[in-house]
């Protein structure tokens, strides 16, 4: 299928699920409202997206997609578009990660001899793969025809994957390979452990596993029901070897187990699986989410979640390809974090003990908080506040329960310690900002644990804590990315300092206000550059910003996913302070510009996150995301105008190359969401926003309890992207930002736009505020 056919049967199906809502009505009504579009969900899968094209609900545990590749950077969600070629359909993958995990349950429907192992994309007829033809996805369904000639389709419930595969006549056959994701090279290591199969009775297939990948230990459940029953059954162990004749369960590591059907085609075969992070009876219960064999109600049911979902945000206006680009940016910020609670409230928890939530309260999986905390949590707390009351909830559980205390980016009940900093402090900083409520002095003890205690248990995320204790900053001879832990843990500091106060806790709030300051240890304001300092108090010399730091070792780097360009840009919380720092306004003017002016060149050594240059800003990773906002600090604020509006439409795109870098479990969408509707948080523990410039001409959210707060942008087009003046429900706005307290309440946010600058939000009384003490 042509990606103009696709994208219209996309177009058809969505305003069909829609049905009678408000949005089809705006289509059908209102000349120029704000409408539904459809998303494309293959934006990301390209390129190096990391998204995936298969069957989920919104925060849902199950996400029901192709695998396409299991090994390598480009297979970290399972799928790739240009690997061709299919190995079956698992019911979990990660959206946009950098490194992979999950692919749990791979089942194979197919024709002709029994292949026990999937082959390669280069030589796909070497095992179980399949070449496939019309592909087509849509929020909540997938369908693929494989070359046997089945036809498969997936839909889901929240905790059940749902498969309907159409045979060609004659006999045919389902393999579940339950290891089809062990590898192992030099660079990733990927065990299997503790695994079962077992066929009861009644016919349910069921089993369980540890997974020592990414996250190293976790253990998923899952129990599969099929439509009828197969006609013989074999199961596989370890080395592929067959188990003795008749046997009805299997144990080992590398597990598989063959359902034979003499008539397949006979008619559509259907599967349903369900999954648990607790045990087997979990994963039982979680079939009653799809009781009966009504494959087509449950899809009917998962495009209309998915309609009610993506009509939180409408927009009219930019160009055909733009709006799509909206669509699948807001499908993909609604994908995770995942749901990893069973339907009776159990869940496995970080201290891998086994706990049960207060009733209508969950569990979630898949934080990618070094990413997420700067656009994709705060848009949460616009336009699914209720979503974000809930990761607030579960934030501070994870926070008692790790033994590392606030997570840095939990994944099924373990601590990966990816990244740097423990970033869920901010995240819980910004909502009781907003005014969230829950209870933050639960989380405390932990916290403070985590800020005061030398001792307390560290992990990758973590380390060089005792040496930022006592020097203030982490010495680049003894700690590897150096630079960017000093800056990221003074940023820790200052959230865990806005929760101290707001719990009475006020002494401790003050040390950690004094510790916030540390960003300073590492900016030589001598040269105006983040710069790797040791422990005796010396800078890195030569110092060249382009380097990745002062080591020719490629894993020991003093910054990030960065360099000293963008590193020295990093500081959120002190905007004012590090302007002060850098030679006031003008001189801090002059750095932004000489951000985006340099040239684009990156060491040998730079990882593939450092993408999207502009200069040496990257937009492709998260470090320096929030740098075209600071010239509203300075008073340049059409500076921004010019730089949103270029990177909203030079850096995504409306095709599987669509996202510059990662998608970052929707922290690139989320940026985009944002700066198209005008406007972004460069600091979310503020609890404010700061202009950009609007893309689209009229934008419609919903900010939760039936209020709505509509976007305009008066005389746009794509050579006026400077802001003239704003008006907010009619009156005059002078501010250069707004806060959240405000937008929630609903009402218009105005811009007019214009062909050149202006003076709006230029004046010193009306810069963004910052709360850094």
């Amino acid at each position: 299928m042509i990606r103009a056919n696709r994208r219209e049967l996309l177009a058809g199906s969505a305003l069909a699920a829609l049905g009678a809502s408000a949005s089809t009505a705006a289509v059908a009504g209102r000349a120029g409202a704000p409408a539904a579009t459809a998303p494309d969900l293959f934006v990301g899968t390209g390129g190096h997206g990391h998204t995936f094209p298969g069957a989920t609900l919104p925060f849902g545990m199950v996400q029901l997609s192709p695998d396409t590749n299991n090994f390598g950077w480009d297979a970290c969600s399972g799928y790739h578009q240009s690997d061709r070629s299919i190995m079956g359909f698992s019911h979990t993958h990660l959206s946009g990660t950098g490194i992979g995990d999950m692919l749990d349950v791979l089942v194979v429907p197919t024709r002709g001899p029994l292949k026990l192992v999937p082959g390669t994309t280069q030589a796909p007829d070497a095992g179980y793969r399949q070449r496939y033809s019309d592909e087509h996805a849509e929020p909540g369904y997938y369908r693929v025809r494989l070359e046997s000639g089945v036809l498969a389709e997936l839909t889901a419930t929240e905790r059940t994957g749902l498969h309907r595969y159409t045979f060609l006549k004659g006999a045919g056959h389902v393999l579940i390979d339950f290891a089809h994701c062990k590898q192992e090279s030099e660079h990733e290591l990927i065990r299997i452990e503790d695994a079962s199969l077992a066929l009861d009775a009644d016919g349910m297939l069921t089993g369980s596993r540890q997974v020592f990948r990414w996250a190293e230990g976790r253990r998923i459940h899952f129990a599969m029901q099929l439509s009828r029953r197969p006609d013989r059954v074999e199961f596989y162990g370890d080395d592929d070897r067959p188990a003795a004749a008749g046997a009805r369960s299997v144990r080992g590591h590398r597990l598989k187990v063959a359902l034979f059907f003499d008539d397949a085609g006979a008619a559509p075969l259907l599967i349903r699986t369900g999954l648990s992070g607790v045990d087997v009876a979990g994963a039982r219960a979680a079939l009653a989410e799809a009781p009966d064999w009504q494959f087509d109600r449950y899809a009917t049911a998962a495009r209309r979640r998915w309609a009610g979902e993506l009509d939180a945000v409408k927009v009219s206006g930019g160009t055909p390809a733009q709006r799509r680009i909206m669509a699948s940016a807001l499908y993909h910020t609604f994908i995770g974090p995942t749901l990893f609670s069973d339907r009776d409230g159990r869940y496995m928890g970080l201290d891998q003990q086994v706990h049960r939530l207060p009733a209508g309260d969950s569990a979630y999986s898949a934080y990618s908080l070094w990413d997420t905390y700067r656009a994709l949590h705060p848009l949460m707390t616009l336009v699914r506040p209720d979503m974000a009351r809930r990761f607030v909830h579960d934030l501070i559980r994870q926070t008692q329960q790790s033994p590392y205390g606030p997570p840095t980016w939990p994944l099924q009940s373990f601590e990966t310690g990816c990244m740097n900093g423990w970033h869920a402090v901010v995240v819980l900083a910004e909502a009781h900002a907003k005014g969230i409520a829950a209870d933050y002095a639960a989380a405390w003890p932990n916290m403070k644990r985590r800020a005061f205690d030398p001792t307390y248990k560290d992990n990758l995320a973590t380390l060089g804590r005792d040496h930022y204790m006592k020097l203030g900053y982490i010495p680049a001879d003894k700690i590897r990315e150096s630079v960017s832990r000093t800056q990221e843990y003074a940023y820790d500091d200052h959230a865990m300092a806005l929760l101290a106060e707001a719990i009475g806790e006020r002494d401790d709030a003050a040390r950690l206000r004094q510790r916030s300051r540390n960003w300073r240890n590492v900016i030589d304001p001598s040269i105006g550059f983040a710069r790797p300092r040791f422990a005796d108090g010396t800078w890195w010399t030569p110092y060249d910003p382009v380097q990745l730091g002062h080591m020719p070792e490629p894993r020991w780097r003093d910054y990030t996913e960065a360099n000293g360009w963008q590193a020295t840009f990093l500081n959120q919380h002190d905007v004012y302070g590090m302007i002060a720092h850098m030679g006031g306004d003008a001189a801090y003017e002059r750095k932004i510009d000489s951000l985006f002016e340099a040239p684009s060149t990156l060491p040998a050594n730079a990882p593939p996150d450092i993408a999207g240059l502009v200069g040496q800003y990257a937009h492709g990773n998260e470090p320096d995301q929030h740098a075209p906002y600071l010239y509203a600090y300075v008073g340049a604020p059409w500076k921004t105008q010019a730089m949103v509006r270029r990177l909203c439409t030079e850096m995504y795109k409306d095709d599987p190359d669509g996202v510059i870098g990662n998608d970052d479990c929707g922290q690139m969408s989320a940026w985009f969401i944002l700066s198209a509707l005008g406007f972004y948080p460069v600091d979310p523990t503020t609890g404010v926003y700061v202009f950009g410039s609007p893309l689209f001409d009229t934008a419609e959210l919903r900010v939760g309890a039936g209020r709505t707060l509509r976007v305009r942008a008066t005389g746009n087009a794509p050579d006026r992207p400077y802001v003239q003046s704003v008006r907010w429900n009619g009156r005059p706005w002078t501010k250069n930002w707004i806060a959240h307290h405000d937008l929630i309440q609903g009402g218009e946010l105005e811009f007019v736009m214009g062909a050149r600058p202006s003076r709006f939000g230029t004046a010193k009384e009306d810069r963004p505020p910052s709360n850094a003490g």
